[in-house]
């Protein structure tokens, strides 16, 4: 009779976990299946105890465990769908959309205030460049936004270097608001999840991948200024 008992609980757990599966959810379907190795190992090595087998299920158990828990960590490091990173200088406000690296932006100041670079054609950004002449945050932000649309805007531009190549600057240090809204974190992340975005945002925007050094640079400023804080 005591052996009968963990038997009948386990076909019973059985039966609801079959019952369970069968009217979940896709996305619910792809946990349990992550999930279904470390609970049945798990399983196996109580069984194991209950007759006896310390040892073997001691081990059984521990195993189980230990890949739970690296479901776990997995889980955590995967990054959310629909985050973003956004990079605000006085003129402009940039969004970088994690999942597929465009950038978006949005004029705040100027001749095209409130109106989307989208929406503006090469003449207007290259007007608008001009007009983000003296504030080199807005220059880049520009810059990094036309070279993704425009190849060869370059070319359009007057020889009087006002589409100037000088190293990205900034007239203050970094807030940590402005940091964590770069790496398109919410306040309060941990160390781990503060790397992990950095990661991932620097194989989106690395230069040698060819993507911004202005970007890169800010997206490396804001892991330092958020990590300083975990020290």
């Amino acid at each position: 009779m005591t052996i009968a008992v963990p038997i009948v609980l386990a076909l019973l757990l059985a039966g609801a976990s079959v019952y369970a599966f069968l009217r979940a959810s896709p996305a619910a379907i792809a946990t349990v299946l992550r999930w279904a190795g470390p609970i049945v190992l798990g399983l196996f090595g109580l069984l194991l105890l209950l007759f006896g087998r310390a040892g073997l299920g001691g081990m059984l158990i521990s195993g189980a465990l230990g890949w739970a828990g690296r479901n776990r960590y997995t889980a955590r490091a995967k990054p959310t769908p629909g985050q973003r990173s956004r990079v605000q200088s006085s003129m402009l406000e940039m969004e970088l959309d994690h999942d597929s690296g465009e950038l978006e932006g949005r004029v705040l100041a100027g001749h095209f205030q409130g109106r989307q670079l989208a929406d503006l054609s090469l003449d207007d950004l290259i007007a608008l460049h001009g007009e983000c002449r003296g504030d080199e945050d807005s220059v880049r932000l520009l810059e990094t936004y036309l070279d993704g649309r425009f190849a060869g805007w370059r070319d359009r531009v007057d020889a009087n270097g006002s589409a100037g190549q000088g190293s990205p600057g900034r007239s203050g240090g970094m807030t940590e608001q402005e940091a964590y809204e770069i790496l398109g974190l919410e306040a309060g992340a941990s160390a781990t999840q503060i790397r992990e975005a950095h990661r991932r945002l620097m194989q989106r925007v690395h230069p040698d991948v060819g993507g911004s050094s202005f970007l890169a640079a800010r997206i490396n400023e804001a892991k330092d200024v958020l990590l300083s804080k975990h020290g």
